[in-house]
């Protein structure tokens, strides 16, 4: 097998052109899906305060409501991400749509802690598997000047989903209680299966490098929409693509493992300290005085935070080096929350730090997106990825619990927030092993993947 990309291949042309109508359109649903997915992830924390009231919870059993959720996000992006490399990123999509439709509308129907925990445990599945899943389907399609761009925006719809859906559920916790949150989070998941089908179209690598039954014609219909001339036949695959087997063990293994080991302690670093904030932040907002509202308040105002974040890592990542500016970031999370445990509990001292959390939280998550998915070739491209952002989410499950555990044993807001802090620097450290540039075959199966992530 020819070690260098078939010339009839259209993925290198596609990549160094502009961004089509059709691209573009690629990339908005994949922010309206994160956007959903950012409103799920958050919704116990939004309705924490009026659960723990009807259900009589302690901080521990919120610690546990939390974690279960994102238990289930790390078994998504572990077992359901992986289909993707199998069945094909549009129909991963389509089954984790409907397993967030079907388990925010269950959860409207819980009556005690059990039931509730086990129904976020399974809604889990569908938001881990459609992260990871959307953050390959943006960096497969965007093209090479774009591509941190767009998945900065991607990453965007998180926050702004959060965002949106804090004033929402604002408005539907006073009149209609908790229950209708998770009602609205349901039939948003449903309304997005259409432009799911009209505008999210199927991965070419993935048809290319894989080559399912009637890949041809479907990469032509795809190709047509981009505009270009269809293929008499399917270009070869590089060596990467055609040696590489869909599985874990293909990652385990060199020249990937290195790499891999190096993606997994990150995230579960990052992860660990930013989902304690996702997690608690509304709630610790209201024991130190600010009301229901005004803790939800503090978590849209992150989001904020968070989407200037995204926003500005996704203008400088290609001139400062994705790897440099995401320890910068992860450095100023460091800074940002040890500073929220030692501010004054006044509404403007600690609203103001829960902006710099957020600014630096949502920009070290999105520098995690952009860094991962290039240095793994197509076929294990999301089995790559759903690992690492599982063993993130193990450290998302960890952030939260381990929360509930030091409030319960009398720490103090300085002494929990610096201790959870702490696995920023560690994450910043771990980045310094993660390869600037993807293995030479990956990056030949990869056209212009490489700049994603230098430095």
């Amino acid at each position: 097998m020819s070690t260098t990309p078939d010339p009839t291949d259209p993925r290198a042309a596609i990549r160094q052109g502009a961004m089509t109508p059709f691209q573009v359109a690629a990339v908005a649903v994949c922010v309206l899906i994160c956007a959903l997915d950012g409103f799920d992830v958050l919704v116990v924390a939004f309705t924490a305060a009026s659960i723990a009231k009807d259900f009589a919870l302690k901080p521990t059993d919120l610690g546990l409501l939390f974690s279960a959720g994102l238990a289930g996000m790390g078994l998504g992006a572990l077992l359901i991400a992986p289909l993707s490399d199998r069945l094909g990123r549009r129909t991963t999509v389509l089954v984790c749509l409907a397993i967030l439709c079907v388990g925010m509308l269950a959860a409207a129907a819980t009556r005690t802690l059990t039931e509730l925990a086990l129904v976020r445990l399974f809604t889990g599945l569908g938001i881990g598997g459609g992260l990871a899943t959307v953050n390959i389907v943006v960096a497969e399609y965007a093209t090479d000047r774009w591509r941190n761009l767009s998945i900065s925006l991607m990453s965007l719809g998180y926050p702004l989903g959060a965002t949106l859906g804090g004033v929402f559920s604002v408005y539907l916790i006073g009149a209609y209680g908790w229950r209708s949150v998770y009602v609205f989070g349901g039939l948003v998941a449903l309304a997005l299966v259409p432009a799911v089908l009209a505008f999210l179209p199927e991965s070419l690598d993935y048809l290319i490098a894989r080559r399912p039954e009637g890949a041809l014609p479907k990469v032509n219909r795809v190709l047509a929409r981009l505009g270009r001339p269809a293929l008499k036949a399917l270009p070869a695959p590089s060596r990467a693509e055609t040696e590489t087997g869909a599985s874990l063990a293909a990652i385990a293994r060199p020249p990937y493992r290195s790499r891999t080991l190096a993606a997994c302690a990150a995230y579960f670093c990052v992860m660990t300290t930013c989902y304690f904030f996702l997690s608690w932040t509304p709630k610790v907002l209201t024991e130190l005085g600010l009301s229901v509202s005004g803790g939800i308040s503090g978590a849209m105002l992150m989001n904020l935070g968070g989407a200037a974040g995204c926003l500005l890592f996704g203008f400088l990542a290609r001139r400062a080096g994705t790897r440099r500016l995401a320890a910068a970031f992860m450095a100023g999370l460091f800074l940002a929350a040890t500073a929220f445990g030692q501010v004054p509990a006044t509404p403007a001292a600690l609203l103001t730090a829960t902006l710099a959390i957020g600014f630096c939280l949502y920009g070290s998550i999105n520098a995690m997106y952009a860094v991962v998915p290039p240095i793994f070739p197509a076929p294990v491209r999301t089995t790559g990825t759903g690992l690492a952002m599982s063993v993130g989410r193990l450290g998302a499950v960890t952030g939260p619990g381990l929360a509930g555990m030091l409030m319960a044993a009398g720490w103090e807001r300085p002494d929990y927030c610096v201790a959870l802090a702490v696995p920023m620097l560690v994450a910043a450290l771990a980045l310094r092993w993660v390869a600037a540039r993807e293995p030479a075959e990956a990056a030949r199966a990869v056209p212009g993947a490489a700049s994603a992530v230098r430095g």
